[in-house]
């Protein structure tokens, strides 16, 4: 059974792009059409020749539209198999017809909850008949044909479908029905239930893009978007220039972007990140300005690196990004000189975001581990009070330091360690084993983006430093006193706090916690 001519098909749509096309290239062909409510309308408005479900069924269409397609009269007419001999004498003996052909897709369950119906509307756009037409023309793909996608209309304008198409076509139809579930299992548990955790995870997305490769060259990836809406992020920027984004292309860009969104409305912000780490991070007058500094906190590491802004591009910032290479720039909009200079850079990928999504926007972290997944609510915590811990109050400088430090450590690997200073990163210490070590890294580097730029001293020199977890000694502590920082902001909650505010306070710093961490594996 490879090629097979359709005879009758069952047009019944709830987006109604195409059809009337489609049906009058299959009506020209000698096919017969059958329809329900509102399709079988358009077609008879639009002058073909449409059958009545109910004239198959020799039932109407009754409470409210939800029975109509329910009947062996159709459904027999899907699965049955054309050659068994058994099938074929049941069809007889019954007057079932053969379909050849199914067209449907489904309610606007998605579309329904987006523009917040209510949920007596909600439950009523869920489809029951069309998941089962679909199915069961997609489980007997053998000899029938079903198309869930108007993109496919084209695949029968010769009135015959292959198996490779039909093959095609029905895996299609799953998935399309397991991603319609999903919609409908992710609405009952999180809205209706209000659960965070439910039972069984039901997840669909659709493949956007098939990627260069991996993380890796030797593997192999794709980007995927969720069914339904979404918070607009790095995966739904516009890339106006440059060559395809890699796998770490959209990582780096990811964290470059959700770090710049906790700025965003805040000052001119400038984030450079490089292997999803920022290494330069500041927020000024103008985002030229917020640019240099940022740019002067790791002058090497920027190189190759993502740039994240939270204000449109000017001419004059683009001009100073393009002075060294960098891999992607990321922006909410340019202004037509920074495109225009950045068009000039053929490899460079210029990516417009529109409005940055929401810091503290609700949602799930996942993570794939060997045999499983690891499920997390979004980091969306917020500094609230500070608690004061040393005898010496903070600054209001000070104060401000601590607060841009530490949303920045928010976004560091951890163990991280980030001194910051006037609005700016003066050193970021990642990724280390132990926080001491960070500690003395981002003084390190702080000091080497000193001698770089000349400076008579290290910009951690009267900083602030940020730790994303508590002190466990003071050893971490009395590095960054060593650095010149001034002032601490850490979470607190250690067996030896004692110890760790002892060692501040004789040192003359001022110290607060937050009774929050900021773990980033």
């Amino acid at each position: 059974m490879n090629s097979i001519a359709i005879t009758r098909a069952l047009l019944s749509v709830s987006d109604k792009t195409g059809i009337v096309d489609l049906a009058r290239t299959l009506a020209d062909r000698g096919v017969e059409l059958v329809s329900t409510g509102g399709t079988a309308k358009a077609l008879r408005d639009a002058g073909l020749a449409v059958r009545d479900v109910s004239e198959l069924t020799g039932f109407p269409e009754m409470m409210n539209g939800r029975v109509k397609t329910l009947h062996p009269m159709v459904h027999g007419g899907l699965l049955a198999v054309r050659d068994d001999a058994e099938h074929v004498a049941a069809m007889t003996e019954h007057g079932i017809g053969a379909i050849d052909l199914v067209v449907v897709n489904l309610y606007p369950f998605e579309a329904t909850v987006a523009r917040g119906a209510g949920r007596d509307e909600v439950i009523e756009n869920i489809d029951i008949g069309g998941p089962s037409m679909v199915r069961s023309a997609a489980k007997n793909h053998a000899h029938v044909a079903i198309v869930t996608d108007p993109a496919d209309y084209a695949l029968l304008a010769e009135g015959s479908t292959t198996l490779e198409q039909r093959r095609m076509l029905a895996a299609k139809a799953f998935a399309a029905t397991a991603a319609y579930d999903s919609a409908i299992a992710q609405w009952f548990a999180f809205a209706d239930q209000g659960e965070t955790f439910p039972a069984t995870l039901p997840l669909a997305f659709t493949r956007a893009d098939e990627l260069r490769y991996g993380e890796n060259p030797h593997q192999s990836a794709a980007l995927y978007l969720p069914k339904g809406p979404a918070a607009r992020g790095i995966a739904q920027a516009s890339q106006l220039q440059g060559k395809a984004l890699s796998y770490n292309n959209y990582n780096d860009a990811d964290a470059a972007l959700e770090l710049v969104s906790e700025f965003r409305d805040g000052p001119p912000t400038v984030v450079v990140v490089k292997h999803a780490n920022p290494c330069g991070v500041a927020s000024a007058d103008t985002l030229l300005e917020a640019y240099e500094a940022a740019f002067a906190c790791d002058t090497v590491s920027a190189f190759g690196g993502i740039v994240a802004v939270n204000r449109p591009l000017d001419g004059a910032t683009a001009r100073a990004i393009a002075g060294i290479f960098t891999e992607v720039v990321a922006a909410p909009d340019a202004d037509d000189e920074a495109r225009a200079i950045f068009a000039a850079k053929k490899n460079l990928r210029l990516l417009l975001t529109g409005e940055l999504p929401d810091p503290a926007r609700p949602g799930l972290a996942i993570k794939s581990i060997a045999g499983g997944l690891l499920v997390q609510s979004r980091d969306g915590g917020r500094l609230g009070e500070l608690k004061v811990v040393t005898k010496r109050q903070p600054t209001a400088q000070e104060l401000a330091d601590c607060r841009f430090a530490w949303t920045v450590a928010k976004h560091v690997k951890s163990n991280a360690i980030v001194y910051a200073s006037g609005g700016a990163t003066a050193g970021i210490g990642a990724g280390q084993m132990n926080r001491l070590e960070s500690a003395r890294i981002a003084a390190w580097k702080a000091r080497d983006a000193a001698e770089k730029a000349g400076w008579a001293q290290p910009r951690t020199i009267g900083s602030a430093v940020a730790s994303d977890a508590f002190f466990p000694f003071a050893d971490g502590l009395l590095a960054a006193v060593e650095a010149g920082a001034t002032a601490v902001i850490q979470p607190g909650g250690s067996i030896r706090d004692d110890e760790v505010i002892a060692a501040a306070d004789e040192a003359g710093l001022a110290m607060v916690f937050t009774g929050m961490r900021h773990f980033r594996h």
